[in-house]
């Protein structure tokens, strides 16, 4: 995980949000020194979340500690058209109550500052590919498993699906032997990826996955699902990386799993060996923080425009 002391070059103080459907965190981030500020906010109505995120960044600048841009990796959909009236507007979606809620216009309004947008993955992805798990790649995807699941995907050059973003957690999947019953949580599609491998569709089968054994078979399941997601990926974008990010990844058994799967599914047809998918399947070399550095991205990608 990236620490207080991660190096940047000198520069100034960054705003960035991690807004993600359970959680919104805050940060600070001062170039040359890292995170020097932070607040996590429960997810809550529009107004309860974005206000108590404003009020924070007001208290810091009232220490002195005024950031100059401002960074918003978020949960989608949301629009995240630079050209477009409705730039920063999350749209409708499984998260109720945050449909029409324009985060660009709120915290510039509130701030005075300019604010940019993406997507959580998107940022996350931007992040470790400058300073993360990517560094160096060319072709590199980063997928989320939280409340819900996303990926950013990033090739020749560039972001993916610009000036949308991939909605690659409702692709739909086979379903595994052992829960062919259940028909999955996603309010649109059912048993989509997300439907069936969010953190919500873990919890609804079995309960608090923190409470759940590392042999009991909602992980095998969970594992399975997640690497039919990364062979789609393999197979398609055939990334340097792809970046297994989100609160389920903290189990620390997962990744292994996942990539025993992965293995099973592509059954060698990329010539890959264990030590190759070893560094194919990964958690953020930034951790937990990867959201919180993609809005950092976001934010310098401001100033230096």
């Amino acid at each position: 995980m990236i620490s207080n002391s991660q190096s940047f070059d000198v520069g100034p103080i960054l705003a960035a949000i991690d807004a993600g459907g359970t959680t919104f965190k805050c940060a600070l981030i001062r170039e040359g020194e890292g995170v020097i500020a932070n607040l996590r906010v429960p997810t809550a109505t529009p107004s309860e979340t974005l206000e108590a995120c404003s009020r924070f960044f007001h208290e810091q600048a009232a220490k002195g500690l005024t950031a100059s841009a401002m960074g918003i990796a978020s949960f989608g959909p949301i629009d995240v058209d630079v050209n477009s009236p409705t730039y920063g507007t999350i749209l409708d979606g499984p998260k109720l109550g945050w449909a029409k809620t324009n985060l660009k216009s709120y915290f510039e309004a509130a701030l005075s500052i300019p604010v940019a947008v993406d997507t959580d993955v998107n940022g996350a992805l931007l992040a470790e590919m400058m300073w993360g798990a990517a560094q160096g790649t060319q072709v590199a995807a980063y997928m989320t498993i939280g409340t819900g699941i996303g990926a950013g995907l990033f090739a020749n050059g560039s972001l993916i699906g610009k000036p949308s973003h991939p909605e690659f957690g409702h692709i739909r999947l086979k379903h595994h032997d052992a829960d062919k019953d259940f028909m999955g949580v996603c309010s649109i599609h059912g048993d989509c990826l997300e439907g069936l491998a969010s953190a919500t569709a873990l919890t609804k089968r079995f309960g608090d996955p923190i409470k759940l054994s590392q042999d009991h078979i909602g992980w095998e399941i969970e594992a399975f699902y997640l690497a039919q997601a990364c062979n789609v990926l393999a197979l398609t974008l055939r990334p340097e990386k792809i970046i297994l990010g989100g609160g389920l990844m903290l189990a620390p058994h997962l990744l292994g799993s996942v990539r025993t799967q992965y293995a099973n599914l592509i059954n060698g047809y990329l010539d890959q060996s264990p030590e190759d998918i070893d560094k194919l399947i990964v958690t953020p070399g930034l951790g937990d923080d990867a959201g919180l550095y993609g809005g950092a991205y976001l934010a310098k990608s401001l100033i230096a425009n």
